[in-house]
């Protein structure tokens, strides 16, 4: 949120209403500037992790089982990770550290610490032993992977391949929920950095596991044409391995700096300290409403099993651009209040809504132009960022087109995450769960029909009927993009049912719809001379300089535009940089 009153003149639209003035918060700026810029660093290392991967496997069999390993043992992360630490131990925490009471806070963090260890053992244990009907369940368009093999369809069993993934990557489960947990303690005591930054570490893992076992079986790390059967199942194991040690490391470079902050902490694996049950009646609601939403990424991966080979690799690497701007913007900005707003008392509710709306302005500021940079250079960044090795032109158009359909959805995404802390920090978990619900029903409904339609089109075929002219690489088909755009749809109705909650408990609660559509016509008109540009770009230049020259200039563009007009967002996110 802003540190500083706002100080824009009336007329402007991005200027706050006059009972929306506060005084400056220079803490809160500094602390979402360390979570923004630990979450940058990692999410940077993961545009490089995921550069690897599409260099080894492109969009394929491989790259899809990939998916499908990774995603299998994240029920659990998800589940019992940081969403559930933010909102069922932060609050309680917090507020005996604000009491004075460490002592209590200390043996509170040992026995969730000490549940969460026996939950997350037992549910990897089971995991390893489950691996085939947990494939199965994920992706059932791999069952007959074994008869599609003989008769000679297929050239990989996926079913088989992605079993034995599991089995190695699934303890990565335990390790990264036990970082959820230093995460709310670091978060709890106002150290942000360390939490956000740490998983760098297990992207740099996967990395040097993907290079590593490349260099063993070819002699090279940088031979993609020369990795095919055998040597790209290889490389599949070395990155689940890499996986798992590198959430360990996570983990590891968190636990010195949780350990100067507790006092009385005792391992223990009972209910009856103080503040665990009260904690266990938030985890049930939350670990509910978490698993509605995580069922909507599930069920994501479990329709494209059914789609054409490709859609689940495709699904992957358009989240990753999908997810930025979620998380620099709306986690950073989420997470560094929720610790403060859980500290307001319902008296203090006429603040409480103006950190909310503050808080909402400066997300929409960089979230919205993110949005248009996305649908009008998304095919640019996508190749500037993947195009390499395996992943081939057909790839770079079929991820484009998905992250299109999820870009719609992005704004509505990140203004939901900082909804749900407001009601977290009110004490009511059931309503957010129940409007998962809604979400993944309505995403679902809307997904189905829409990707069994798409995956009749080929990518190809699209390209030339558009541009007049083919993409190379491996015929793909767009059910992908159905998928994509079923999930924006669902983004946009959690908001609407969040908002509408919101305001029958708090009726002056707002979204600040107007600087929105500003930030929209700024971005837009700043998107002009950027697309002019890149049409001048001569069709031999390359990728990457073209993808900093043009989306660059639209930055640029459009902060100076903000800049004219005296945006108080752009302000406040230059003062929260400024004072970190």
């Amino acid at each position: 949120m802003p540190d500083a009153p706002d100080s824009k003149p009336e007329s402007s639209p991005d200027a706050a209403a006059p009972e929306e003035k506060a005084p400056p918060n220079t803490a809160s700026g500094s602390r979402a500037s360390s979570v923004a810029a630990g979450i940058f660093a990692s999410r940077i290392v993961g545009l490089l992790r995921e550069r690897t991967i599409a260099y080894y496997f492109g969009v394929s069999a491989h790259a899809d089982v990939l998916q499908v390993a990774f995603r299998a043992p994240n029920l659990l992360q998800n589940l019992l990770g940081e969403g559930t630490i933010s909102a069922a131990f932060i609050p309680i925490y917090s507020r005996m550290i604000d009491e004075g009471r460490h002592e209590d806070a200390g043996r509170f963090a040992g026995a969730i610490f000490g549940l969460l260890l026996a939950t997350a053992a037992a549910v990897s244990a089971a995991g390893i032993v489950l691996a085939e009907p947990i494939v199965a369940l994920l992706a059932p368009g791999y069952v007959g992977d074994a008869a599609r093999v003989a008769a000679g369809e297929l050239s990989v069993n996926r079913f088989e391949l992605a079993a034995r993934a599991v089995r190695v990557i699934f303890p990565m489960a335990g390790v990264l929920v036990l970082s959820a947990w230093a995460l709310g303690i670091l978060n709890s005591h106002r150290r942000f950095f360390v939490s956000y930054v740490a998983p760098v570490l297990w992207n740099v893992a996967i990395i040097a596991a993907l290079a590593g076992g490349a260099y063993w079986s070819t002699g090279t790390p940088f031979a993609p044409a020369a990795l095919q059967g055998e040597t790209l199942t290889t490389l599949l194991m070395t990155a689940c391995v890499g996986a798992f040690v590198g959430g360990t490391l996570q983990v590891a470079v968190q636990l010195p700096f949780v350990a100067s902050h507790l006092q009385g902490f005792r391992l223990a694996v009972s209910t009856r300290v103080k503040g665990v049950r009260d904690a266990l009646s938030a985890f049930g609601p939350v670990v509910a409403g978490r698993g509605v939403a995580q069922l909507s990424g599930y069920l994501d991966l479990f329709l494209a099993s059914l789609l054409a080979v490709g859609a689940q690799s495709a699904l992957r690497y358009a989240q990753l651009f999908y997810l930025l701007p979620i998380s620099l913007f709306g986690i950073s900005v989420a997470a560094s209040e929720l610790p403060e707003l859980s500290r307001l008392t319902d008296a203090r509710a006429a603040r409480f809504l103006r950190r909310m709306r503050r808080s909402l302005r400066q997300i929409s500021f960089l979230t919205v132009p993110t949005v248009i940079g996305y649908l009008a250079f998304g095919y640019l960044i996508v190749g500037a960022l993947l195009r390499t090795g395996q992943f081939q032109a057909s790839s770079n158009g079929l991820v484009y087109l998905v992250l299109a359909g999820y870009s719609l959805g992005i704004l509505a995404t990140t203004m939901s995450r900082l909804l749900q802390n407001a009601f977290f920090a009110l004490g009511d978990t059931k309503t957010p769960a129940r409007t998962a619900v809604v979400r993944v029903t309505v995403s679902t409904v809307v997904a189905v029909p829409a990707m069994f339609a798409l995956d009749r089109v080929a990518v190809g075929g699209l390209a030339e009927a558009v541009l007049g002219a083919s993409l190379p690489g491996d015929p793909l088909f767009l059910g992908a993009l159905g998928l994509s755009l079923g999930a924006s749809v669902g983004a946009w109705v959690e908001l609407w049912r969040l908002l509408s909650a919101l305001r029958a408990a708090l009726p002056e609660a707002t979204v600040p719809w107007r600087p929105v559509l500003h930030m929209t016509g700024r971005a837009t008109a700043a998107a002009v001379p950027a697309a002019g540009l890149w049409l001048a770009l001569p069709p031999s230049w390359p990728l990457l300089p073209g993808a900093v020259l043009v989306p660059g200039s639209y930055a640029a563009t459009y902060l100076g535009i903000a800049y004219l007009f005296g945006s108080d967002a752009l302000k406040a996110w230059i003062g929260r940089f400024l004072r970190r």
